[in-house]
């Protein structure tokens, strides 16, 4: 039977915007005294009031979503309906677009969180139609850029949560669905972990993979010995370590009672705004040389109001927290034994801003690592941030798979 696809136009009914500025308005803001606020732009408490309120009146006053829309509608958008556990079927945004070349590979890029399918946004074109964005054409590929179960048009999530192994077989499915029995993949944090699971059981289907964070399984984060740490890793991996520090709020409620969050940020569209915003300030490289970190060096108001908008007009933020819950309370299990573990050919960009750092000597353990690069600049949300970084990374790396 064929997958059930449809193509799909993105079109927030006004009646979600006008209540979307309707609460806007009538945000209660917290009344801090002076003596225990934090200092003027320091974000110690979490997300700076003076500048929340700003990025609010943005979002209220300035912001034009509509013209958003109308990017977003520049590429095909579809929904598929992907078969998954116990034959339920799956929804699945999705965006489609073929090379424009000899021979396009197949490619699915895969977000993550506090992430949406628009972060990939710039890479599209540059990866669909190298010539038009001064590359060779030979490079082209057919692009697919899902959005993860559960997130903006991948609802209603129709069961509790999935785990990334699971998003992974439903990757193979829809790629098959699209002609594709063999494919690339690259991705980024969850969208890292969907890919390396890919690559782990489904070997057999993939050209090759491309992703930004090491999670690969049985690797260890730390601490490391001296033996397997390369000439300025060490710089790296203490780095990360203090970075890490600022996920673990986020994954101590997300992964335990996530519901109880939802309900909050679900009828609060500052709260979620909020929630969302001190992510990416920090985990994304937005530190300039007086080490003071500013969010605007990396995304422009607009941006983080799009961010939010996809979350507050689709109301997906309980079913984006769900993957955290399984991750927590459902041990990952291998689908085989053999060494690597993740046996597709594997390439690993190192943006120097992430949260998350292994040695190569330790992915090497466990992956296929054909290729290891250090990027100049990036972090988190690399895409979004260095898109032509993650372009001719990807280019370069499955080039040798045409």
């Amino acid at each position: 039977m064929a997958m059930q696809m449809t193509p799909f136009e993105v079109a927030i009914p006004q009646a979600s915007l006008d209540d979307l500025h309707r609460r806007l308005a009538g945000t209660r803001w917290p009344d801090v005294p002076a003596g225990a606020a934090a200092p003027d732009g320091s974000w110690q408490f979490g997300t700076d009031d003076a500048f929340l309120r700003d990025l609010v009146d943005h979002w209220q006053q300035r912001y034009d979503w509509r013209a958003q829309e109308r990017a977003m509608n520049t590429w095909p958008h579809f929904i598929a309906q992907v078969p998954g556990p116990q034959g339920v079927e799956i929804p699945v945004h999705f965006i489609h677009v073929r090379g424009k070349g000899p021979n396009p590979l197949p490619v699915i890029l895969t977000h993550g969180w506090p992430w949406t399918f628009w972060d990939l946004a710039e890479v599209i074109g540059p990866l669909t139609d190298p010539a038009a964005h001064g590359g060779d054409p030979a490079d082209s590929f057919d692009v697919v850029v899902p959005s993860l179960p559960g997130y903006c048009f991948s609802t209603p999530l129709p069961v509790p949560f999935l785990t990334t192994a699971q998003v992974a077989d439903l990757w193979v499915e829809l790629m098959r669905g699209l002609g594709y029995d063999r494919f690339c993949a690259q991705g980024g944090d969850w969208g890292a972990i969907v890919t390396i699971e890919l690559g782990h059981a489904h070997a057999d289907a993939l050209n090759g993979i491309a992703v930004t964070m090491p999670s690969f399984p049985g690797a260890s984060r730390g601490p490391h010995a001296p033996e397997d740490l390369l000439p300025g890793e060490e710089d790296y991996a203490e780095r990360t370590a203090r970075r890490l520090k600022t996920a673990t709020s986020h994954v101590a409620v997300m992964g335990t009672d996530p519901q109880t969050l939802a309900h909050a940020l679900h009828d609060s569209p500052v709260g979620l705004l909020s929630w969302l915003v001190e992510r990416r300030r920090a985990w994304s490289d937005c530190e300039g040389p007086d080490g003071v970190r500013d969010v605007e060096r990396r995304f422009s108001k607009d941006q983080l109001c799009t961010l939010a908008s996809l979350y507050w007009h689709t109301g997906c933020f309980w079913s984006t927290e769900r993957m955290y819950w399984g991750r927590v309370n459902v041990p990952w299990q291998p689908r085989h034994d053999r060494t690597p573990t993740v046996e597709a050919p594997t390439a690993m960009a190192v943006f120097p801003g992430d949260l998350i750092f292994v040695p190569r000597r330790v992915a090497e353990r466990v992956a296929n690592i054909q290729r290891w690069e250090v990027m100049p600049a990036g972090g988190h949300f690399a895409p979004a941030e260095e898109p032509g970084l993650v372009v001719g990374e990807v280019r370069e790396f499955f080039r040798h798979f045409r």
